[in-house]
Parts: structure tokens; C-alpha cells; sequence
């Protein structure tokens, strides 16, 4: 097996042994890189060039890598203890400060910000042995669910088909895992933007309970939803990634003081004695008609509900029991309530990048301040940061906040009821992650609206705050991932794992999970 298609878990073990140095796992990973991801992503470039290249990362942080590297294996050469991430390469996403590094949440308007500091999230990784490759791209500010609004061209591909979007807004996380680039990435999730792109790129995407990981250091879209986690290859890797990452961090008021358990030594306890809900809910879509504005129905496709009762079929063989029709009647406001509070937070948020402080300035002549801060936001800016500005302090304007904001705020409390009294009969809901697999680049974008909507099934777990994974689950008709999703109460990050884990294994003999993207 090549160096790079090991696990997380597996580079840690050799290295901690010296079966292989954490240079030449980093060698073998860069070399890898400049052969699938294709030019990085840059202002101004060219959204069609190098079609077949994945173009995940934004910078590669190659030197600081290798200096990284050479330390840490001074460090085990010396009978030190590397870590328990020890020589483990990581990709971070560009939403995360990392100190001395171009932290731009991929905007024209931090095109030039080099970070001071770095994320806690971050820190704790490379405190642990980690190897930081790079920054990966994303959906501008994190706005969106496809990585196209990204200012820095050319987006990431999905390494399934690289005519295919990879999701967002970790998108540039999920494919640089998919494509054998690092066993890990971090991620953030405010409306699904850790499971959905894990789902499109077939790999382990994990939502924690909100306040789980500190969100020190990390670039905010929605404060009030915004969650750091890991993306991986297998459930072992997200789940020692996780016990690292979590935790209390006096930087960060939100971040839970409740202890972080181990996750590895979780896993194998098996899903006997579980209760295993099923929400018809979760099985349908439901949008406004954009001509009549009335609610409509679809159901999600076949292949992704086959896929949830064929994984509950598995999960009773092993000894959970599968309560059916656990009503969750609040889902289908999730996206509605969700236009409404993020673009408050994301308004909000975007007031300090005004060109005074740090990031791009306006070159143009100004007579005031006021010309300046216009000028440099309408320069700076995509569409996206735009648009979320002017209906975020639209919505939330005392003329409207009763009926837009305010009411939001009640289906969020409705949304947190329904799991609450979910949780009340089972210990986890199973659901799939996504409505459909990954859509073509340029098939959705540009609408907002429909976009979105690629995010009801996970958004309601961002609502209440609770934790949610995204687990592959196979291959549709034209050979692309699909996902289901595991939902559980707050701090139940260990049995949603167990749960993974255990489908994991039910299916580790399937043809599909032999099959790898047709890259290199």
C-alpha cells in the first residue's frame, strides 16, 4: 500500500515505531499533491483550467511542513513522545487562522491577511504531531454548499468526477481526503458544510455537539451554529481526530467544559441494546414553489432511502432495535429559519472587514471614510457576501424582526424540541445526509435558493446544536458517493461513532468500498 492511502491511525503506529519516518510520509503525501491537485486556487484565475485536477488546496505550506517534520522526527529520535497525532499530514480549511500562513476564507478582502495567531483547533493539532500540508479551499466566507463562490479559482473538483461540484463549503476538506492528499482535514459545519461535502466525495464528515471544539481562531459565518470537525477516511481516523480537537479552551466562552472521552477506545463496543430511529420527515423534501410560494413535497430518491433501510437492516442484525415513524414535524422549516438567522450572523460578522484594520483596502481616490469602507466592500466582496449583508440587515430591521428574525428564532426552539423529544425514545436518528449525489459544477449555482435546500437534512441538527456524521454508504447508478447521516443527542459524539463504526464494519466486505476515484 502507498504511503499516502494509509490511515491516519496506521501513519501514527508506523511512525511512533520508526517503520517510516514523518518525512517521508510528508514526502509522499506532497508528492501526491503535485500530481492530482493541479494549480492552487488564486484571484482572478481561471474556473475551467485543469479540468481533470482536483485544485483542493488554496496554499501548500510545504517548507513550514518540512520544518515541522524534520522537528518531530528529532523528537522521536530523542524517546520523546511524538503525539497522538505523531507525523499524521492535515489539511485545515481556509476559515481557520493559522499563524504566519494566508488565512483568506477564500475572499478577495483577506486576499493579503496573514494570520498572527492560530485557531485552537489547529494548535491542538500540530501540538499532537500533526503536519499541516495547507489552507483548502471553500465557498466564500463559507457561503454556500458547492465551493463555486469561492474568489479563488479554480474551485475544487469533486475527485469522484471532476466535472461535479464536491459540496460546501468544505468542499476544497472533503476533496483533498477523497483524493488521497491527507488522511485528514478540519472542517466547519454551519449547515451541513462538514456532512454534506463528505457525503458527495464518499468520506467520514463529523458535525460535534456546537461548543464541542473551540471556534477560537475561526473566521465566523453564523456564531450561534458554526461548528469545527474533522473529516477522514474511515470512522477511527474522525474519531481520534475528534479526541484531540474537543474540548474546554478559556478563549473561547462557548466552547463546553464537559470532559472529552476517548473515542478510539469507544468504537468497538458495538450497537446491542441501541434504539435506532427512523423520521418519515427525513425521507421527503419540502420547499417553497418559487411561482406560487406554496409548500412542496418530493420524496428524496430511492437510492438514498434504500441506502438508510438497508444500513438499519444491518444495524438490527448487530443487535440495535429500529423504532420507525419517530416524527420530527418541524424539519421542514429548517431551511427558512436557517435564510433568516445565518444572514443576521453572517451581516453581523462581515461588519469588520472595512479595510481599516486588517485585509484589502480600496486603490481607488476616496474623500471620507464612509467612500472608503463602500468602495472596499464593493470591490472586495463576491455576490455571496453581498447578498447575505443586505437581507441579513434587511430581516433584522426593527420594522421586520418580528416577522422574520424573531419568528426564526421560535422554529429554531421548535427544531430543538422535535430531537429533544426524539431523543426522549431513541438514542440516535438514521437519515441520509443529502437529497441527491453530487451535482454538476455550474448546475446549481447562481440560485441560491435551490442550493440551499441541498442542506435540509442536515440543517436541523445545526439549529439544536446536537451532533451529527456523515458515513459513505455506496455508489449510485453513475458511480458516485452517497451518504447517511447518524443524529444524537448533545455530547453523544461516542455512540454516534460506535454506530459508524459498527455499519463500518457490516460493510467492509461491499464492492463499493473497494472502489477509489480515478485520479493520477
Amino acid at each position: 500500500m502507498k504511503i499516502q492511502e494509509l490511515s491516519a491511525l496506521e501513519i501514527s503506529q508506523k511512525v511512533k515505531s520508526r517503520q517510516l519516518s514523518v518525512e517521508e510520509v510528508l514526502d509522499a503525501h506532497l508528492a501526491h499533491i503535485a500530481a492530482v491537485d493541479g494549480i492552487p486556487g488564486a484571484i482572478g484565475g481561471d474556473s475551467a483550467a485543469q479540468p481533470d485536477k482536483v485544485h483542493a488546496f488554496i496554499t501548500l505550506t510545504a517548507e513550514r511542513a518540512r520544518a515541522q517534520a524534520r522537528a518531530l522526527d528529532g523528537k522521536i529520535a530523542a524517546g520523546e513522545d511524538p503525539g497522538q497525532l505523531a507525523g499524521i499530514p492535515v489539511t485545515v480549511k481556509d476559515i481557520f487562522c493559522v499563524e504566519d500562513t494566508p488565512s483568506t476564507a477564500a475572499s478577495k478582502i483577506l486576499s493579503n491577511f496573514t494570520a498572527p495567531y492560530t485557531a485552537t483547533a489547529v494548535d491542538r493539532m500540530e501540538q499532537a504531531g500533526a503536519i499541516v500540508l495547507g489552507k483548502v479551499n471553500l465557498d466564500e466566507f463559507t457561503y454556500g454548499s458547492s465551493n463555486e463562490s469561492s474568489a479563488f479559482q479554480p474551485a475544487p473538483r469533486n475527485p469522484w468526477d471532476t466535472s461535479r461540484v464536491p459540496g460546501g463549503s468544505s468542499g476544497g476538506s472533503a476533496a483533498s481526503v477523497a483524493a488521497f492528499e491527507s488522511p485528514l482535514s478540519l472542517g466547519t459545519d454551519t449547515a451541513g458544510s462538514i456532512r454534506q461535502p463528505a457525503a458527495f466525495c464518499g468520506v467520514v464528515g463529523m458535525k460535534p455537539t456546537y461548543g464541542r471544539v473551540s471556534r477560537y481562531g475561526l473566521i465566523a459565518f453564523g456564531s450561534s451554529l458554526d461548528c469545527p470537525g474533522p473529516l477522514a477516511r474511515n470512522v477511527s481516523d474522525a474519531a481520534l481526530m475528534l479526541g484531540v480537537i474537543a474540548g474546554a479552551d478559556p478563549r473561547d466562552a462557548t466552547a463546553a467544559s464537559v470532559p472529552v472521552p476517548d473515542y478510539v477506545a469507544e468504537l468497538e463496543k458495538g450497537v446491542r441494546g441501541l434504539r435506532i430511529g427512523l423520521s418519515p420527515e427525513y425521507f421527503q423534501i419540502t420547499y417553497f414553489h418559487e411561482e406560487t410560494g406554496d409548500l412542496e413535497t418530493q420524496p428524496v430518491p430511492d437510492v438514498m432511502k434504500n441506502a438508510v433501510l438497508d444500513a438499519a437492516e444491518r444495524l438490527a442484525k448487530m443487535g440495535a432495535e429500529i423504532i420507525e415513524n419517530v416524527p420530527m414535524p418541524h424539519t421542514r422549516y429548517g431551511i427558512p429559519a436557517y435564510f433568516v438567522i445565518s444572514r443576521v450572523e453572517a451581516a453581523s460578522n462581515l461588519h469588520r472587514f472595512d479595510g481599516v484594520k486588517y485585509g484589502y483596502r480600496t486603490k481607488s481616490g476616496v474623500g471620507d471614510l464612509r467612500s472608503m469602507y463602500r468602495k472596499t466592500r464593493g470591490e472586495a466582496f463576491g455576490l455571496q457576501p453581498k447578498l447575505r449583508i443586505l437581507m441579513g440587515m434587511y430581516v433584522s430591521a426593527a420594522q421586520y424582526s418580528e416577522q422574520y428574525y424573531n419568528r426564526a428564532l421560535r422554529v429554531r426552539s421548535l427544531l430543538r424540541r422535535d430531537f429533544d423529544e426524539a431523543f426522549q425514545k431513541v438514542d440516535l436518528l438514521l437519515t441520509p445526509t443529502t437529497p441527491t449525489a453530487a451535482f454538476p459544477i455550474g448546475g446549481l449555482y447562481g440560485d441560491s435558493v435551490l442550493m440551499q435546500y441541498a442542506d435540509q437534512l442536515t440543517v436541523p441538527g445545526n439549529h439544536a446544536g446536537v451532533p451529527g456524521i456523515s458515513i459513505p454508504a455506496g455508489l449510485d447508478a453513475e458511480g458516485l458517493p452517497i451518504g447517511i447521516q447518524l443524529l444524537g443527542p448533545d455530547f453523544s459524539e461516542d455512540v454516534i461513532l460506535r454506530a459508524s463504526r459498527a455499519y463500518e464494519l457490516a460493510t467492509e466486505n461491499e464492492a463499493w468500498r473497494q472502489k477509489r476515484p480515478a485520479l493520477g
